[in-house]
């Protein structure tokens, strides 16, 4: 659902609007989820390539889950993440190249 501009801005709304920007203001939460922009990982992989405490990936994943930021699977045991909203992505993606503009 495309947001009209001319709508409303809801208590609930703004609250989900400032949930996304406090995530994407974590450089812990930046990394995991680029690591997730073109692929899904298990919490053992993004601990891996991020060099992090395993379960520090799975509170930053659960809290990440929780503003539906980031999604889950099962496969037998292992649970794999991916991310779970283009739009945040794509806002996530324009910060990185914002940065990388000289």
């Amino acid at each position: 659902m495309k947001y009209d501009t001319h709508s409303e801005l809801t208590e609930e709304r703004l609250t989900h609007v400032s949930q996304i920007f406090k995530a994407l203001g974590d450089p812990t939460r930046i990394r995991i989820l680029h690591l997730l922009l073109d692929r899904e990982c298990s919490v053992n992989e993004i601990a891996e390539k991020l060099e992090m405490n395993q379960s520090t990936v799975s509170h930053q994943l659960s809290s990440m889950k929780k503003i539906r930021l980031v999604k889950s699977r099962r496969e037998g045991t292992t649970i794999y993440y991916s991310h779970d909203d283009k739009h945040v992505i794509d806002l996530l993606t324009e910060a990185i190249n914002h940065a990388c503009h000289n």
